[in-house]
């Protein structure tokens, strides 16, 4: 059976765009397992994207010998809150192919940073703190779900 010329046409255009723009990425929605062994879900949230943490590192915070709580907070009203349910990606708006920015929230430290959430692949994001002269730097997170 013989092709149409135009759809051959249409086929190379069609290869050679895929390979002009590299593979495409996933979307970052989704459970992303941090290095760890927290869950953060990413999702929708206005026009950006937020990141929850769903699932703590482990099921007790061996400093305490209770269920992690939020325990840096800079507001102790906040302290005691579970660490469950802490929204830790906040107004991640697109920044860039890949690339959202808007705020970062470190619960180890307690403080806010200005921050990047990157599609490193489709099974890998990176989560990048920025701090004085804009340095960056952050972990890879892998895709759960």
């Amino acid at each position: 059976m013989k092709s149409h010329p135009l759809c051959r046409v249409c086929l190379s255009v069609a290869l050679f765009a895929g390979i002009a723009t590299g593979q495409a990425l996933a979307e970052p929605k989704g459970v992303w397992l941090a290095k760890d062994g927290a869950l953060v879900l990413v999702n929708s949230c206005g026009n950006g994207l937020c990141g929850t943490i769903i699932k703590a590192a482990s099921q007790l915070d061996p400093s305490t010998g209770r269920a992690w709580t939020d325990k840096n907070n800079p507001d102790p009203n906040k302290r005691n809150r579970p660490l469950v349910g802490v929204q830790v990606l906040s107004s991640m708006m697109p920044s860039g192919p890949g690339k959202w920015s808007g705020s970062l929230y470190n619960a180890d430290d307690g403080n806010t940073y200005l921050g990047n959430l990157i599609e490193v692949d489709a099974k890998t994001i990176r989560v990048e703190g920025c701090g004085a002269l804009n340095i960056c730097d952050g972990e890879n997170l892998s895709r759960i779900k």
